[in-house]
């Protein structure tokens, strides 16, 4: 009988089995077929597969590189082009162990190493080493998801910087220890830059990396937005009930406010996420105009919001 994720040993678990690109992706049939080590069975920490959710057959390749030959991966890209989902969808799709740290401001040192804790032992306190997250998922076969890699602080990504090396070891100074990595671990990140900080002033709180550091990953892919085809897709199947000319009408708005954020005309836009928000408004107010309204419009400038509404009145020919 197989066993249950809850009763699964991680610290055991291995890939047992080998998938071929082309079976198990065939939406990157037009690269170079290659043998990727998968698992027959699911843990607890196996991310959810999106039937509904579109690979990016580019980027799939990269991060499938990552999973055969253990390559360090980092995924680039613009908010909203779904890239932590990305990697998530294709860990679920080899049943891989995943998990996500973001690397947001508050995120320390000691939250990924790990700090002493006092604890009761025979009715004593006693003082003990508590791992943090790094050193638990090195020593099992996690994929490791850095999101917002580029946001971390100095101190952090330093102790991530020791991972980076081709073997991986890292060294627990406090516990005079070196941990070696588990022969699946896999490391990953996620990032609105390429590590050259704020410069166009999009995104508040990234830092300028290290280049050491940028200079160890051996891959960086880039996430785009998708093909309208391939959004209609992914919008119909999580809206069903939106008609497809109507579903078109506002991929085609939110392509008009990405032009309108490349140009510098306004200062946000319209992810994927949000076509979906505004559709699932839609579906609760009945009125796609409100919907719009609080699922976008009133995100932007005042300033801004005449020409967001002039966007709108071009591709559904009618006032907001």
């Amino acid at each position: 009988m197989a066993a249950s994720p809850s009763s699964i040993d991680l610290l055991n678990f291995r890939p047992d089995r080998m998938v071929s690109l082309h079976d198990v992706f065939p939406e990157c049939k037009g690269f170079a077929d290659f043998q990727i080590p998968a698992f027959s069975q699911k843990s607890d920490l196996v991310p959810t597969i999106d039937s509904s959710y579109q690979l990016n057959p580019q980027a799939s390749v990269a991060i499938l590189a990552g999973f055969a030959f253990n390559r360090r991966v980092m995924l680039q890209g613009m908010h909203g082009t779904g890239k932590s989902t990305h990697l998530e969808q294709i860990a679920a799709r080899l049943n891989w162990p995943c998990l996500r740290i973001n690397l947001d401001g508050q995120i320390t040192r000691m939250d990924l190493i790990g700090k002493d804790v006092i604890t009761l032992e025979d009715g004593k306190q006693v003082t003990q080493f508590q791992e943090g997250l790094i050193p638990w998922s090195l020593q099992r076969p996690i994929a490791l998801i850095l999101d917002e890699y580029d946001a971390g602080q100095a101190d952090v990504m330093f102790v991530i910087q020791r991972m980076l090396e081709r073997e991986g070891r890292l060294t627990l100074l406090d516990q005079n220890r070196v941990i070696e990595p588990n022969p699946a671990f896999r490391i990953f990140a996620t990032s609105n830059t390429v590590g050259l900080g704020n410069w166009n002033g999009l995104y508040q709180g990234t830092q300028l990396l290290n280049h050491g550091q940028m200079d160890r990953w051996d891959i960086v892919a880039a996430l785009n937005y998708l093909e309208p085809a391939e959004e209609e897709k992914i919008l119909l199947a999580k809206v069903p009930e939106l008609s497809p000319e109507t579903a078109s009408q506002m991929i085609a708005l939110a392509n008009l406010t990405r032009k309108g954020f490349e140009a510098g005309d306004i200062s946000t836009l319209m992810s994927t996420r949000t076509l979906i928000t505004w559709g699932e408004n839609w579906r609760i107010f009945k009125d796609l105009g409100l919907g719009f309204t609080l699922a976008f419009l009133n995100k932007c400038e005042t300033e801004e919001k005449i020409l967001v509404a002039e966007y709108y009145q071009r591709c559904f020919a009618q006032a907001l």
